[in-house]
Parts: structure tokens; C-alpha cells; sequence
């Protein structure tokens, strides 16, 4: 009686997963046609996140204006460009076909730091600081 039951389990069993493995075909995910109808792989490089909205926004309004208005960025790393109009004036533009260097960069930062000056009241790092610790 236990052969028979054990032997009858293991016939279904196999039967099942027989069944199961025939039915479906295998497909790479890039030939799955239904994977397409659910998501498209262009949809994400069509439009820009909110974050990225941000940055471009924030570089082309804040960081630009701010560091380019700082003299020793300019003579460093800028070059003059003047504007041919009724009056003559000169305003900064960036180098063309100058290497980046993280020395530029962080002279920018500085200037812009010192142009715009944390205020560590509202700084979230006071924030975390006044948090209650757990655990000690």
C-alpha cells in the first residue's frame, strides 16, 4: 500500500512538471513580445526626472551666475567676451577645448561657498544632531 501510494505521488509529480515544461516556451527577455506591451525601453530616456529637472535648473540659475561673477574664477579660467552692441560690454564665457580638472572644480565650489554662506541653524546637519540617539 505504501509503494503504491508513494509510486502514484511520484507518477502526478512528474506528470505535472512534464506539463508545466512543455507548455510554455522559452523566450531571452529581449524576444519576449508581452514584455514590450507592458513597459517600453525607450519610455525612460524620452523624459528627464525630477531630479535631474533640478540640478540643470539649479546649475543654470545659481551655480553658473555665482562662480561667474567671482574675479579670480575668471582670470583663471575664463575668457573675456565682448558684447559688439551700442555700449561695449564685457562679460566672461568659458574656455573652449580646456581638460577638466578637479582643481577647477573645487575652486569654483569655493567661490560659490563663499558667495553663498551655510547657515548652520537651518543646516540639516544640526538636524541630525539634535536627533535622540538609540541603542547606546
Amino acid at each position: 500500500m505504501k509503494h503504491i501510494t508513494t509510486l502514484s505521488f511520484t507518477l502526478i509529480f512528474s506528470l505535472t512538471l512534464l506539463s508545466c515544461s512543455s507548455s510554455s516556451k522559452e523566450f531571452a527577455p529581449s524576444q519576449n513580445p508581452t514584455l514590450y506591451s507592458i513597459t517600453k525601453s525607450s519610455a525612460a530616456t524620452k523624459k528627464e526626472g525630477s531630479m535631474q529637472k533640478a540640478l540643470d535648473s539649479w546649475l543654470q540659475n545659481d551655480w553658473e551666475p555665482t562662480v561667474a561673477k567671482d574675479t579670480k574664477i575668471q582670470e583663471k579660467y575664463m575668457q573675456k567676451e565682448e558684447k559688439k552692441s551700442t555700449t561695449k560690454s564685457t562679460h566672461y564665457v568659458d574656455k573652449k577645448n580646456k581638460p577638466f580638472t578637479l582643481q577647477e572644480y573645487v575652486d569654483k565650489a569655493s567661490a560659490y561657498m563663499q558667495a553663498n554662506p551655510s547657515d548652520y541653524n537651518n543646516s540639516n546637519v544640526k538636524k541630525l544632531q539634535s536627533l535622540p540617539v538609540i541603542g547606546n
